[in-house]
């Protein structure tokens, strides 16, 4: 599939702006909106940069990701596609899985690049990479052992828009347990077998497979920080110093507080609460680090930058524990990471951008993970075409005081760790199962009132969720059960013309759908 991209006005960007904004965009692993003072004033730990975001720019109170787990997410920020209508239809990739952007696909990065943007990503991946294997055979998803670490990687972020890339392939606990710079592996490589080997090496909640000697889990934060801080130094646009119009682009998802939960030493027992708490107060360190940078340098005013999630809050922070304490990572929501109830997709969402957010602002918009292509394309005055960001709204009138434009009539699909889906639009959200779409589940939920096979809320009355409305407004169910069905047959969910989702892999059937058909 060969995208394209169409112009119109780009003026409109140079005149409504002035020169062209950086950006960087901050994505945590599994924090929720009780995590940060900014949404919480209870939260048990403070989060001092992410709250400075929040006070010197715009906060989001209806912000969602696209998905409730890691990799779908990814995919839908860089893309403005929601994930499952590529071949992940549930679950996400591993370590050594294949790529999952088309490199004929459209990314944020590869637009901005070609809008004069110098583009870097630092961080967890978790979007799939081509290896190389040794024998000609398959690699498996975990702990293969026929790798071939000298082979350059294919199909890796330098191949979809980004000029820099430096970080791990997948999520802390996966292998290869190995910094990746650019193409190559980093280190000296070893195969450990099985989890006593694991455990020999001095890696937490890790599974068996490929380990550099030289990597250490609780360094990786520091590390992150410390290459996109370096990264900027050597790509900005000095305030003063004349250089050529030419911005950046950075994307930094971050390893945390994802499990395993490994605060570096610096940050251990700091919080007073837990090591989740020590590890999301090192998260905030590391925004902190970046603010920092772009302030030495003088460049913080016409720089936008986003910091959320990209879901909620995993069972390894310790629920129990931590709401003994007083501290609630979902805050008021029901659920938590994996799951379609609120918990699992509500996420923090600030953005900071001196020149063009109103500092101090809070927007009750209803946004998106998928929004970012759609915002930078409206930023550079660029009209996407038909088959990019499929399922991208612009955020931009929002952080210009303005409405979004038919936002009452948008929905945004929200997707389960097990691939089930809801739907919000307007004040209704939609679930079609009764669980939430997995089996987790956060201890501080009573059971919905009235449930039943499909769960209705009035979100404007109960953004907690706890009373079922469906036997009430059948009408309601049906229009977006229809809804949703239009979305998944018209391969998008904006205005446009009707797109194609990827085909499906072999004989698995897609059985989520079942109940849309």
């Amino acid at each position: 599939m060969k995208t394209t991209v169409l112009m119109m006005g780009v003026v409109l960007a140079v005149a409504a702006f002035g020169a062209k904004p950086n950006i960087v965009y901050i994505l945590a692993d599994d924090m929720g909106p009780g995590d940060v003072v900014a949404y919480n004033k209870d939260c048990k730990f403070p989060t001092p940069n992410i709250d400075r975001l929040a006070n010197e720019g715009m906060k989001f109170m209806d912000a969602h990701s696209n998905s409730s787990v890691c990799t779908p997410t990814r995919y839908g920020i860089l893309t403005g596609r929601y994930a499952w209508r590529t071949f992940l239809k549930s679950g996400v990739e591993h370590g050594h899985d294949m790529h999952m952007i088309d490199p004929e696909r459209e990314t944020v990065a590869s637009l901005l690049k070609k809008q004069g943007y110098r583009t870097a990503c630092v961080g967890k991946w978790h979007l799939g990479m081509d290896w190389t294997s040794t024998d000609g055979k398959d690699i498996a998803q975990t702990a293969p052992t026929n790798v071939d670490f000298s082979a350059p990687m294919k199909n890796c972020p330098l191949d979809v828009g980004f000029d820099y890339y430096f970080g791990i392939a997948a999520s802390l606990n996966m292998d290869p347990h190995a910094y990746i710079d650019g193409r190559q592996t980093q280190g000296t490589l070893e195969f450990l077998k099985d989890k006593a080997a694991v455990k020999a090496r001095g890696l937490e909640g890790a599974k068996a497979g490929w380990a550099a000697k030289e990597f250490v889990q609780s360094q990786v934060l520091p590390d992150f920080a410390k290459k996109t801080c370096d990264w900027i130094r050597e790509n900005a646009r000095s305030a003063s110093s004349g250089q050529a119009d030419q911005p950046f682009f950075v994307y930094m998802p971050l390893n945390s507080p994802h499990t395993p939960i490994v605060p570096s030493s610096a940050f251990d027992g700091k919080s007073g609460l837990s090591p989740y708490g020590d590890f999301c107060m090192e998260t905030d360190w590391a925004v902190g680090e970046v603010l920092k940078t772009l302030d030495e340098l003088g460049i913080a005013d016409n720089t936008i930058v986003v910091f959320t999630a990209d879901n909620g809050t995993s069972p390894g922070s310790k629920f129990e524990n931590n709401q003994a304490k007083g501290h609630y990572s979902s805050w008021i929501y029901r659920g938590l990471k994996g799951t379609t109830w609120e918990g699992g997709h509500r996420v923090p969402f600030v953005v900071r951008w001196p020149e063009g957010v109103k500092a101090g602002t809070v927007s009750e918009q209803l946004i998106c993970t998928t929004d970012l292509m759609a915002t930078v394309a409206e930023l550079s005055g660029i009209k996407l075409a038909e088959n990019i960001g499929e399922d991208s709204v612009s955020f931009l009138p929002a952080l210009k005081g303005a409405a979004i434009p038919n936002i009452g009539n948008r929905g945004v699909v929200h997707h389960s760790d097990g691939g089930t889906f809801a739907i919000r639009c307007g004040k209704w959200k939609l679930l079609f199962d009764n669980e939430g779409g997995s089996r987790r589940q956060n201890p501080k939920d009573k059971p919905v009132i009235n449930s039943a096979d499909f769960l209705l809320f009035d979100m404007e009355k109960d953004a907690v969720e706890s009373t079922n409305l469906s036997a009430e407004y059948p009408e309601v169910v049906t229009e977006l059960k229809m809804l949703l069905a239009d979305y998944v047959n018209k391969g998008r969910s904006t205005p446009g013309a009707p797109q194609e989702n990827d085909p499906m892999e072999g004989k698995k059937k897609w059985t989520q759908i079942d109940a849309v058909k």
